[in-house]
């Protein structure tokens, strides 16, 4: 066998072409490899993060108003609106549209009032949302339409008007930028008047205005707020005003209140406090005390126009009765403070029941509350008229009347603190304690109507958009605050009164009673000033029996003499002459 020695044999090299194809082919593979995988990345599973970005900018949310509830209020048989919505615009910017902010101010700044730099200065805002004007009227905000800037756009509002003017104006309370109810009914119903809100999600144009045509756009429809009518009577109401007003001038007082009650029911049918203020310009106040209702939320040591309401808690209690007389010895010693009365008293004497309310005797008061304990100030005399003044004349606590920021008052414990039998002997007169005219007047109609206690009420009804209507029928709270013939004796009591001291509102065929008030006015750190007073006046007037109950507050009146008889106790006077001559009220 013949062997052949070993060979290397070498295989042929492959062409340099082949190499670089090769090459570029697994480039191009790794390269449409890892686009197809970022692609896929970007579309599938980030597909929901760059869609919110991509469309971040043409993607808003409007909250959609409900249109507000109208406010409506008597007009002698009529009903007539006294609050109204009316459609304006605020102009709207999304400054990340806005290319050139110097170009977009220069043009928008004059259309819309404004400087240009301020203008400039919220277009450079990082926002996407930038209120540029409020409240334009349609003819307004044409002007701005017209001029064609991408990312400035109209965003329509209601705002309420006021085709009675300032008439109530702090009973009724405004609605704020934000389409909310602040102060008097508006704060009080805000849910009621301002419905739901609807939703719209949308797609828009670089301008903002939504592409409603999009599939994908969310529409909820708001609900409407419903209508209120109240208690008030327009003519009432201004002439209430107008009385008040002059009547706060005529005693050189800077500030006052006065609402007329019905009797039995508890609606209130006018109720006003000077000064005043437009709720078309709300923002323009200064002193936000001027929006409050005094009427409601401003408890003052009330004087003695309290005594009325001590002496029907005695005569009901029985410790006395109408015809008792006693010997008043002008004045009184209680725990070391000495009580004793103006200096037209005509000194110590037998006085009867009729005198302590005629004469308006601090002593007389403190008397009353003496029999309560059985003839001396005790804590039976002061759990006896605690008892009246919390549980029957509700001192202390919330009315509940249809209004922000009603206010309780204070009546002191009857059994914790110090020098009690003062501070109740002093409560007795109206001293001491504090309540609002309007729980003044809802208690002393419930003393004279035959002792039934009515929730007092600004709202006679509301009604839905659909027209169901709500009535709100007169709420008994509480019944037998005194007794009928209490009642009966306490209106010729006050009558009496009126009759002696206030012959200006006396009216042959009609009952007018009332009782003035002068009350010293509290120092912040304890005490009393000796040369500032309020003066108040609480009475009714009505034919056969009361109809009306009228309070009237006076601030700080510089006219000389007593401050409820001189300043408060007019106003009374032209009012109940007002219910005469203008409000059919029925003669004996």
């Amino acid at each position: 066998m013949i062997t052949r020695p070993h060979q290397n044999i070498k295989k042929p090299k492959k062409p340099m072409s082949f190499v670089r194809i090769s090459f570029w082919h697994g480039s191009l593979i790794l390269i449409f490899t890892i686009f197809i995988s970022r692609l896929f990345y970007l579309q599938v599973i980030k597909h929901d993060f760059y869609q919110k970005v991509a469309l971040s900018g043409q993607l808003k949310q409007y909250d959609i108003p409900a249109e507000r509830g109208i406010i409506r209020a008597h007009d002698g048989s009529n009903i007539v609106p006294i609050v109204l919505n009316e459609k304006r615009f605020n102009v709207i910017a999304d400054p990340k549209l806005i290319k050139d902010t110097q170009k977009t101010a220069d043009i928008l700044a004059p259309a819309i009032d404004k400087k240009i730099e301020d203008v400039k200065e919220q277009l450079s805002h990082n926002t996407r949302y930038e209120i540029l004007a409020k409240k334009l009227t349609k003819d307004q905000i044409e002007k701005v339409n017209n001029l064609d800037l991408i990312g400035v756009f109209a965003d329509e509002i209601p705002v309420r008007t006021y085709p009675q003017g300032t008439l109530a104006s702090q009973l009724l309370g405004f609605v704020d930028d934000s389409l909310v109810g602040k102060y008097g009914i508006e704060q009080y119903l805000n849910k009621t008047l301002s419905g739901t809100p609807g939703r719209l999600k949308a797609i828009t144009d670089q301008k903002g205005v939504p592409l409603l045509a999009v599939g994908d756009n969310i529409s909820i429809d708001p609900i409407e707020g419903e209508d209120v009518v109240l208690t008030v009577d327009i003519g009432m109401q201004r002439q209430l005003e107008d009385i008040l007003k002059s009547g706060l001038e005529y005693a050189k007082s800077e500030s006052g209140s006065a609402l007329i009650m019905e009797v039995n029911s508890g609606a209130v049918k006018a109720m006003a406090n000077y000064p005043t203020y437009d709720p078309t310009d709300f923002s323009k106040v200064e002193d936000s005390r001027v929006f409050t209702n005094a009427a409601v939320s401003s408890p003052l040591e009330v004087g003695s126009v309290m005594k009325p309401l001590t002496t029907a808690a005695a005569l009901q209690l029985g410790v006395v009765n109408k015809n008792t007389t006693y010997y008043d010895p002008s004045r009184f010693k209680v725990d070391d403070v000495t009580i004793t009365n103006i200096e037209e008293d005509g000194g110590a004497g037998t006085r009867s029941i009729a005198d302590i309310l005629q004469l308006s005797l601090n002593t007389g008061a403190t008397w009353l509350l003496m029999q309560m304990g059985g003839g001396t100030i005790n804590e039976q005399a002061r759990v006896s008229w605690h008892n009246f003044m919390v549980n029957k004349y509700g001192f202390g606590s919330l009315t509940g009347i249809q209004q922000g920021y009603e206010t309780g008052g204070t009546i002191p414990d009857p059994n914790v603190g110090f020098g009690l039998n003062i501070q109740f002997a002093n409560t007795a007169f109206g001293q001491g304690m504090t309540a609002t005219p309007l729980q003044m007047g809802a208690a002393l109609a419930s003393v004279i109507n035959g002792g039934t206690y009515y929730k007092p009420s600004l709202v006679d009804k509301t009604i839905s958009k659909d027209g169901k209507v709500n009535i709100v029928a007169p709420q008994i709270v509480r019944s037998n605050v005194v007794s009928k013939s209490v009642s009966q004796e306490m209106q010729e009591l006050m009558q009496y009164v009126v009759s002696k001291n206030n012959l200006s509102a006396v009216r042959s065929g009609y009952s007018v009673g009332g009782k003035t008030g002068t009350a010293e006015i509290p120092k912040k750190e304890g005490g009393y000033y000796n040369d500032r007073f309020n003066g108040t006046y609480i009475g009714f007037v009505g034919g056969k029996t009361p109809e009306y109950v009228i309070v009237v507050r006076v601030n700080e009146p510089k006219i000389a003499g007593y401050a409820g008889a001189q300043a408060a106790a007019p106003i009374f006077s032209k009012l109940s002459n007002m219910l005469i001559d203008n409000f059919n009220i029925s003669p004996m």
